[in-house]
């Protein structure tokens, strides 16, 4: 019976995943109209754009993280840190180039947390796994 729940949980879930990124797909289609409109009055701030973005992705990331059942959440961050390994392409870029200076420093201490983080959130899935196998 729980593993019904739990399959049942999941695939609201992921009915829910489904109806939030149907909404964002809407909102970005929106930004992108505004950018359009925006660039042809005669252009609008890049921090007003940037604001923007930035407050549309943690109000999308906050009402994702909120419905996830507790049951899931920690696997789901755990995954969702090794998904920062993309920061480590920018870093890898800005870390990079033979000159020594601040962006390379940036650039290689940004490597070094990003794969921390990568690295912890294998850890922290491996000890979630960890606890549904049985015991012998």
């Amino acid at each position: 019976m729980a593993n019904e729940q739990f399959s049942d949980k999941a695939v609201d879930l992921a009915n829910r995943a489904r109806e939030l990124s149907d909404d964002l797909a809407g909102l970005a289609a929106d930004a992108g109209r505004f950018v359009t409109e925006a660039a042809a009055d005669g252009g609008t701030s890049p921090l007003v754009i940037g604001l923007t973005v930035l407050v549309l992705a943690v109000f999308v990331g906050y009402h994702v993280v909120w419905r996830v059942t507790p049951a899931l959440h920690s696997p789901l961050m755990a995954v969702t840190n090794a998904i920062s390994s993309v920061i480590i392409v920018g870093a890898l870029i800005a870390a990079g180039p033979a000159d020594f200076g601040f962006s390379e420093v940036m650039g290689f201490l940004a490597v070094t947390l990003a794969a921390v983080n990568i690295f912890g959130g294998f850890i922290v899935t491996h000890r979630m796994l960890a606890m549904f196998k049985k015991k012998k």
